[in-house]
């Protein structure tokens, strides 16, 4: 079972939330299955897998994307044989980054398609050793140029957790959540009216304010949360 990475990665903001490269023990883990008991479903006992497939991964990071979007979501990542493919096709407006089975923690996105270029880049750049700060440099001089662009109001949608088991039937990962992210290029606390923090919880908030990566943090409370 892997542990929780530090958010955040993912190319953009999802770039920067994936920065552990601890492999699993695939034929371990192929064997590992857990029972939970569902507290608040009188006792439910609810069957937790592995996720050691690429089935597996594609129906677990297609949580992250809106429920009547998910099957027309194209969605692509690292299979569990470590290569960056699509694995499926998809014919909506959305791609799914599924998570990478050889990092810590579960971490899976939803975007905009026409996020992907400045997604792209941003992981060519990083299979070019490029390190966060050059990433960050390049994609802004490249925003300025025009060469790429990111529409006002673009979503990253993104689900994770410290745990990799789930429910095959739900498809949901054991203690995932959701977080949100709209890009909202250039702009300030005073052009938005947002805090620069978030001030309670629930509420949205803007960061990296004034560059080509600013956008509206949104982090939901954990379902479970009493």
């Amino acid at each position: 079972m892997k542990r929780i990475i530090t958010a955040f990665v993912f190319t953009g903001i999802l770039i920067s939330c994936n920065s552990s490269d601890k492999t699993k023990n695939a034929i371990q883990e192929s064997s590992v299955s857990e029972t939970v008991t569902d507290s608040t479903s009188n006792d439910v006992k609810i069957q937790l897998n592995a996720i050691d497939t690429d089935e597996a991964l594609i129906a677990t990071a297609l949580m992250a994307a809106p429920k009547e979007s998910r099957s027309g979501c194209k969605v692509i990542g690292y299979n569990m044989a470590g290569e960056f493919v699509t694995l499926r096709e998809g014919d909506n407006e959305f791609i799914v980054l599924v998570d990478n089975p050889n990092q810590d923690g579960f971490n899976a996105a939803c975007y905009h398609k026409d996020l992907e270029p400045f997604m792209a880049r941003g992981r060519a750049l990083r299979a070019e050793g490029k390190t966060g700060q050059e990433i960050f440099a390049i994609r802004e001089a490249e925003m300025k140029s025009g060469q790429i662009k990111i529409t006002p109001g673009s979503t990253l949608h993104i689900y994770y957790g410290a745990k990799t088991m789930y429910d095959p039937e739900t498809s949901k990962v054991e203690g995932a959540q959701l977080r949100y992210v709209v890009y909202m290029p250039w702009a300030t606390s005073e052009s938005t009216g947002l805090p620069e923090a978030p001030i309670a919880p629930n509420h949205p908030w803007i960061m990296e304010p004034g560059t080509h990566r600013t956008h509206i943090m949104i982090s939901p409370l954990p379902e479970d949360r009493e």
